[in-house]
């Protein structure tokens, strides 16, 4: 597929999730009463909306989108599919740490706050499934899949890590948060390269 089709993809999946988001039916927020940031009084209660609902279908969608892609990794390349897996694995740990403790400020007893979130887990096993289906028959479909599920990724971090890393902040936080971004990079860049070099 061409990539100036490719490219029209990543900017209608970065608008549906604006979207969502808008709808509130996307939530990924990184904010929390005790972040440190200057959130008034029950924003856990609020954000985790009516029982923890919202944050259930918001985190599905987004785990859907997770299996999609690590699907699509495997199919492209094994080592690809591995090396994102571990990726979404380490992000997804304090994601989720982190809706737990909403659900839980919210007012969930810890039991149904972790059920919830296994709910919402088995959205990445359906996604993997179906996608790894899908995509093995019709191999026209995969470069979407790739671009949507990393629209998901993207919209995240332009409409809540970013925002928040550009509070405020002691040089030395600063600085930190550059190195860490440019380690990033650097380890992405090096990953890249060796993925090109054995193909």
């Amino acid at each position: 597929m061409d990539h100036h089709n490719l490219f029209t993809w990543l900017l209608a999946g970065l608008l549906f999730f604006f979207v969502l988001e808008k709808f509130s039916i996307f939530r990924h927020s990184h904010h929390h009463e005790h972040d440190g940031h200057d959130h008034h009084h029950g924003f856990d209660k609020k954000a985790a909306g009516r029982g923890g609902f919202l944050i259930v279908v918001g985190d599905s969608i987004h785990n859907f989108a997770d299996g999609l892609l690590i699907a699509s990794a495997f199919l492209v390349d094994e080592k690809l599919g591995m090396l994102t897996t571990l990726s979404i694995v380490l992000h997804e740990i304090p994601q989720q740490t982190g809706d737990f403790l909403v659900l839980v400020n919210a007012g969930l007893s810890r039991a149904k706050a972790l059920k919830l979130m296994a709910i919402a887990g088995l959205a990445a096993v359906a996604g993997a499934g179906i996608g790894y289906t899908l995509f093995s028959q019709v191999e026209d479909l995969l470069p979407i899949a790739l671009v949507l599920a990393s629209a998901s990724f993207l919209y995240v971090a332009v409409a809540d890590l970013i925002p928040q890393m550009q509070q405020r902040l002691a040089l030395k936080e600063s600085a930190l948060q550059l190195a860490y971004i440019t380690g990033g990079v650097v380890l992405v860049a090096y990953l890249a390269s060796i993925l090109h070099h054995q193909h």
